[in-house]
């Protein structure tokens, strides 16, 4: 089994903690739509204390949608950040696609989150799938070579 490097290089954290930094900002305009509707149309908080209340009583649910989407294919991004720095796998190729990709889920969110026009979320969002799997791509070529 390969020798894990004794020096990580950092730079490849940077993407993920900027993801990290999108997740907050994401959660907190969640927060903030939220409860303005709940106060412009008087919902008691136990009356959204399930999903399915929520659904039928809170109607602008883009920041809460977006919130939930960030947990779903950037889990993917993390995992292969790490398995970029511990096999040490940080170069200009996979900085370069980390970057994109965050760049791009920047770009999801705000559509997300403001207009909502799903043809411009969907380009978006599948251009960044493809920087994720171009990344995976090159780390399992990688990890095969090892």
């Amino acid at each position: 089994m390969p020798e894990v490097p004794a020096l990580v290089d950092t730079r490849i954290y940077l993407p993920a903690l900027v993801m990290v930094l999108l997740t907050i900002a994401v959660s907190f305009r969640m927060y903030a739509m939220r409860v303005a509707q709940m106060k412009r149309d008087r919902i008691h908080p136990q009356a959204v204390a399930t999903s399915t209340q929520s659904a039928a009583r809170l109607t602008d649910c883009r920041a809460a949608d977006n919130f939930k989407n960030l947990f779903e294919i950037p889990i993917l991004f993390y995992l292969a950040i790490v398995v970029a720095a511990t096999s040490g796998q940080v170069t200009t190729l996979t900085l370069g696609l980390a970057w994109l990709f965050v760049a791009l889920r920047i770009v999801h969110s705000f559509i997300q989150c403001t207009y909502n026009k799903v043809m411009h979320r969907f380009y978006t969002y599948i251009t960044g799938c493809f920087a994720l799997w171009i990344l995976w791509a090159v780390l399992g070529y990688g990890l095969l070579l090892r």
